[in-house]
């Protein structure tokens, strides 16, 4: 391959050499080492302009070891050749003033010939610079000069895009800082008002119960029903604040299981967490009774799937509330004349355990909020507090938002999948709770196939008992 092929070849490959996963410092050696190949120079160094410092500055001159060079833009040759934009090649550089000798003198090389050229933008403007020393054949010609102009435009491309590419992550480093900011900020606002509630409310709870205590002294009974009222909604606000704060204690969890890459040794071994075999099939039919026995008015069918003697290793107490949240989760979206499925699955070294209700389902919208805490999947207008296990009792999604948390700490996956109701595609179509009131449900095969939600609990697999 001649002189001329070579150069053109070296122009196709800086594209293959150079990746936008590369950082830029990675980058600029790769260029550097490319451009000195190429030209047959013994080094080669690039330069970037710094807008803020005013400063040329690079870690790449090859044979300085990756040190960091940085010196005024108007110093030396490299300097001269940003502030006027034109070429420096130089047989000699010891007889142009303009060189600083000092370079030399500090590291011991001996510098002869340089060719420097600017480097431009897409807009015109100059962003570096990139210098040759000491051809080893020869001294620099003008065909030297060409090539590396378009050699140095070539790869100002891929600069300027990575450049870009790093101002975008550093903008969103940045803005992710600030939003952890906000996050402390809110979650020490929600403290302090759910602990400045608990006061107060604990005085107006007292004052209810006193006056009630003197008016049934007084043998006045007409205000029965109101203190009755007014107890069922102060009850209401305490079980408020109390959710809130537990939300607040599993967000600060969560955050402290995030901020490690794994858990600490203490924290593991705390004694009321104890990881052990557990048998899942009897395991989830035991808990299924008592969830039936708390929702036994509800005319629901529920099955049972799978191998009887998969083991889980897991925390009895943690299985326990899990499952029992997702069971709860499901009856209170599943009408009256419906069914809840639970099906569990070996998949190699985990156990797959899955709750599937065929309720109204959740909307797309809702699903990436639904282990958020503090979040309901109706609207607020149609929102209001029933029983536990009646159908569309609500709830602020704390149940969930624990799971997620236990998740992160002991070792288990959970989501979710759900498909909305066919006959009700938004948050304000109501279902009337039971299968047989329903207009488009013929059957409840219609039903079962309109719409649901399934959990998917995955699970570390335990050693059987022998």
């Amino acid at each position: 391959m001649n002189e001329h092929e070579r150069k053109l070849q070296a122009l196709l490959d800086l594209g293959q050499i150079i990746g936008l996963d590369l950082k830029i410092e990675e980058m600029l050696l790769k260029i550097a080492h490319k451009a000195a190949e190429v030209m047959g120079a013994d080094r080669c160094s690039l330069f970037l302009h710094d807008s803020k410092t005013d400063e040329l500055w690079s870690t790449v001159a090859l044979g300085m070891e990756g040190q960091v060079i940085r010196m005024p833009s108007s110093m030396g040759l490299a300097g001269a050749c940003f502030q006027t934009g034109e070429t420096v090649n130089l047989e000699d550089v010891y007889q142009d003033p303009r060189f600083n000798r000092e370079i030399d003198a500090h590291t011991g090389y001996r510098t002869r010939s340089v060719l420097c050229v600017p480097i431009h933008t897409r807009e015109g403007g100059i962003s570096g610079v990139i210098q040759l020393l000491n051809k080893k054949k020869g001294v620099f010609n003008k065909d030297d000069e060409t090539f590396l102009k378009t050699f140095g435009n070539h790869a100002a491309v891929f600069l300027e895009i990575t450049q870009l590419q790093r101002a975008r992550i550093e903008a969103l480093e940045t803005s992710k800082e600030e939003l952890k900011c906000l996050n402390r900020a809110k979650d020490k606002v929600l403290h302090h008002l759910s602990h400045e509630l608990r006061t107060p409310l604990a005085i107006v709870q007292g004052k209810l119960r006193l006056m009630k205590r003197k008016l049934k002294d007084s043998s006045i009974t007409h205000f029965d029903r109101s203190f009755e009222t007014l107890e069922k909604h102060m009850d209401r606000l305490y079980n408020i604040q109390n959710e809130t704060e537990a939300i607040i204690h599993s967000y600060q969890k969560l955050d402290e299981v995030h901020g490690r890459k794994e858990l600490n040794q203490t924290e593991a071994s705390t004694p009321s967490f104890s990881l052990q075999p557990i048998l899942l099939y009897p395991f989830v039919e035991k808990t299924l009774r008592m969830v039936k026995q708390r929702a036994n008015h509800r005319e629901i069918l529920y099955l049972v799937e799978g191998k009887k003697d998969i083991p889980v290793l897991s925390d009895s107490g943690i299985l326990r509330e899990v499952l029992d949240g997702l069971l709860k989760n499901a009856i209170e979206n599943t009408p009256d004349g419906g069914m809840i499925r639970i099906m569990l699955e070996q998949t190699g070294k985990r156990v797959l355990l899955r709750v599937q209700d065929f309720g109204t389902g959740i909307t797309e919208v809702n699903q990436r909020y639904i282990f958020d805490g503090l979040f309901t999947t109706q609207e607020t207008e149609l929102y209001c507090s029933k029983n536990p296990y009646d159908f569309n009792a609500g709830g602020k999604g704390l149940e969930l938002l624990r799971m997620k948390v236990y998740g992160q700490r002991f070792g288990f996956d959970l989501w979710m999948e759900s498909r909305r109701c066919l006959h009700l595609p938004t948050d304000q179509d109501l279902c009337p709770g039971k299968i047989s009131l329903c207009r488009q449900c013929r059957e409840v095969q219609d039903c079962l196939s309109s719409g649901g939600s399934t959990f998917f609990v995955s699970l570390p697999i335990g050693e059987k008992e022998h």
